[in-house]
This record gives C-alpha cells, structure tokens and sequence, in this order.
C-alpha cells in the first residue's frame, strides 16, 4: 500500500450514477468504473454520495480570546466531522482580526491543525468600532490572503464607510460581508418583532433592519462596482431585495444559515435562549421564503453561522443570554431535510450551494473543485440513508448551544478527504493532515478522535 492513495469504490457522484475515485498524492487520479490500484486503500462506498468538501463563508471559532467557548482546534474537527474541508472565521475575536498579525495567527493555527482550510475574515473597521477602516491592504496581502471582510455581529451602519470599504476591496478582488443591522432599529430587541414577540412581551426585530441596510449596501455596490455579500439573510423581504439587485445585474451574493431554513419563532415561546439568534428565527412564511430563493439561486450560499458560547451564556434567563448556535455538525443533516427531502434541491445543487459557490465567494482556488480526474481531492461521503439523534454533548464543538438537541436529522458524513488525506472515516475523526514542512504535534496531543 502506497501512502494517500485511496480507492473510493461505487460512490453516487453528486447522487448520480455510482463510480469509483482515486485519490493518490492529494488529487483525484483517475474517475471511472473499475480503475486500477493495487496498492490503494479501497473505501466501500455503496450506498454513499459523493460531494465535494464543503466550504463554510461563515464560522465562529472564536480563537483567538475566547478560547472558553471554541478554539481552531475544536472548531475545525467539528467542521471535518460536518463534512467541510474548508471555512472562514470571523473576526470577533478578542483581539480582533483587524491586523495582518492577527489573521494570520488564526491562519497558522489552521495550519498547525490540519482538520479544514482555515480562511481568515478581516474585520472591516479597526475593533468592530465602525469608525475607520482596519488594515485591509495589509491583511489582503499578508500570508492569510484574506479576501473576504466583515464586522458580524455588528453592522457597518455609517454609509460613508460602508462605501470606502466597497471601494478599497475592488483592488485585490475583496469581498466585504455585510450583517445587515439598523442597530437604531433594533435596540433592545429579543426575538422577532411578530405577533409572537406581542403575545411573549419581547422587544422585537423588526424585519425592516435587515432590509433596509440590504437596500441601501446593494445600490452603494452598484454604485462603486464592487462586490458585496449579505449574511444569514432571514426575511422574505430581504429574499426580493437581494432578487431586485441581481436582476439588475449588481455584484451581490447572499447567504442562508441551517436554522434560518426550519425553525421559526414559535420556539421562542418555549424561552429556551438556545433559540436566541441574531439575526433571530423568524415565522413560517420566511421560512419558506428562504427556501424557495436558496432553490431558485437568489440566495448563493449556505452559511452556518456556527457560534458556540460557553453553558454559562446560554443557560441563564433570555433576556441575559448571549446570541448563537453551533451549526457545522448538523448543516448537511439540515440542508438534506429541508432542501433535498421535500424536493427543492438535488444533490448537485447541494453542491452548489455548500462548495462550489462558496469557495468562489471567498476565493478559495483549490476548494470547491469539480470530482474529476487532476483535480484536489477535497471529498466527503455522505450516506443519505442514515438517521442519528443530536446530542451535543457528543459533538466535538465546545459549544453545546444547538437548537437540534434531541432531534432527528436525516443523512451523515461518513469520510471527509482533506487534499487527499481522511481526516474522518467511518464518521469518527481519523488523523489530520500535516502540510509540508509542519511541526508534529507535542507528544501527548491528542490528534485523532
């Protein structure tokens, strides 16, 4: 047996008709029925779709800082478990990433990991304050290559500097990441702002926060040419804002999160805080909405959003909790029950909408590449035929703030490929893959599940 080579024997490309995929050397060497390799190992993978890596626009790993809710190394083996092999990490950390130094600490820790592709996101102003622009010349051009900025979990609210940042970005082919959030609107708000919120006594979100600032960042990107990203859209008036734009023929994409896609705020009646979100769950008709515009291409991307928070920030009364929920081991569970299984989407599209779009967004050359013969064997297989109960005190995240505990989700990853190498196998956490020239891990580390 030679070492990284693999046979992927019978699998269901993108769900179609079953072939076999060789890996060897960290691309794929040859796509067919009955390839050759004595010396592979030989995957059975009967009954299983293969798909490439997933790419994650949108991740919370919240290291450096806050290492009591995640850390890179957390964060990324839950990310290889949930089937990616490449995510972004936003930069509210403590420090933020708003310095060449600072992403690029996030981006060696990715590297010293080896679960995923870690991809720094600049902030988009120095401290997430909103005041002035952060270094974003010098983190496009430091070793991370950011390509994407964002300040989420606050909006960039001051037009002026919304659009200087639009206007920076157009040099190295950025990307700037809007969380659309009037925060003038949005003051003191709980839930969503509904006939829920009025029964409950809550402050509620009004739909229009989100799409007011949409509006308005999609006529400043048309207006400088440049690109813009919306996160984790929520309403169904955002859903034909964003329609609006490209029709129009602006450069804009937009993402939906898991949760966005099945829960609403009915939840919220419960005042469980592991409901609590922001942007927060809203009814059933924008639910729907959301689906119908990821099924129609309105909205590009699937982003999880995943934010971990230490037990302490959730399990405390609504009004003190802290905003999230852990997402990446339960994406694709999602994405398959609500998109696949109802028959909006197929898994073809679904690649589309985790990995091929994805990777485009944040400019990732190498991920989210087409299953044929020369290219980089990021590969997952799924067995769509599974169903697993959520337990999140089972879940490598340090985030036990999952909306889906004690649900049923169809579908699970059984092996992640990353460049070529398992790091998950048999759905349980394998080995990570070591780049060239990396230290090994001090002895007594833990590397495997």
């Amino acid at each position: 047996m030679v070492e990284n080579t693999y046979l992927i024997r019978g699998a269901a490309i993108l769900g179609g008709e079953a072939e076999d995929l060789l890996i060897r050397g960290g691309v794929i060497a040859e796509r067919g029925k009955g390839p050759v390799a004595g010396d592979a190992t030989v995957v059975d993978a009967a009954g299983l779709v293969a798909l490439p890596g997933m790419v994650d626009v949108h991740t919370h790993l919240r290291e450096p800082g806050r290492e009591d809710a995640e850390t890179v190394e957390t964060g990324t083996r839950a990310a290889a478990l949930g089937g990616f092999t490449a995510v972004h990490a936003m930069a509210n950390s403590n420090p933020v990433a708003d310095t060449a130094g600072v992403v690029e600490q996030v981006h060696s820790l990715g590297r010293a990991s080896g679960w995923v592709d870690v991809r720094p996101v600049g902030a988009v102003t120095v401290g997430l304050a909103g005041e002035q622009l952060a270094e974003l010349g010098a983190m496009a051009d430091s070793r991370a290559q950011v390509r994407m900025f964002s300040d989420d979990g606050i909006c960039v609210h001051d037009p002026v500097l919304m659009r200087r940042a639009l206007e920076y970005v157009k040099a190295f082919d950025g990307v700037v990441a809007q969380h659309a959030q009037e925060p003038r609107l949005t003051a003191g708000a709980q839930m969503n702002e509904g006939a829920v919120s009025a029964v409950l006594g809550l402050a509620g979100w009004p739909a229009v926060a989100e799409e007011s600032i949409i509006a308005r960042d999609v006529l400043l990107a048309q207006h400088v040419g440049s690109r813009l990203h919306i996160c984790h859209v929520s309403t169904a008036g955002s859903v034909e804002i964003v329609r609006w734009a490209k029709a129009r023929g602006i450069n804009v994409t937009a993402e939906v999160t898991p949760h966005h896609l099945i829960l609403t705020d009915e939840l919220v009646r419960s005042y469980d805080p592991v409901y609590k979100v922001n942007p927060p769950l809203r009814t059933n008709a924008d639910v729907q909405a959301l689906r119908e515009g990821l099924a129609d291409g309105t909205i590009d991307v699937v982003g999880t959003d995943h934010a971990p928070h230490p037990s302490e920030h959730k399990e405390c009364e609504w009004a003190q909790a802290a905003m999230g929920m852990t997402g990446l081991e339960t994406a694709l569970s999602v994405v398959q029950e609500t998109m696949i299984e109802t028959g909006l989407m197929t898994w073809a599209d679904f690649a589309r909408v985790t990995s091929f779009t994805p990777a485009r967004i944040g400019r990732v050359e190498d991920q989210g590449r087409p299953l044929e013969k020369g290219e980089p064997a990021n590969v997952i297989l799924v067995d769509p035929a599974a169903r697993w109960t959520v337990d999140p005190h089972k879940m490598a995240t340090m985030g036990r703030n999952s909306p889906f505990k004690g649900k049923e989700l169809p579908g699970s990853v059984v092996a992640t490929f990353f460049k070529g190498h398992p790091t998950v196998l048999d759905g349980r956490l394998n080995t990570p893959y070591r780049y060239p020239g990396a230290v090994e891990a001090p002895a007594g580390t833990v590397s495997g599940a």
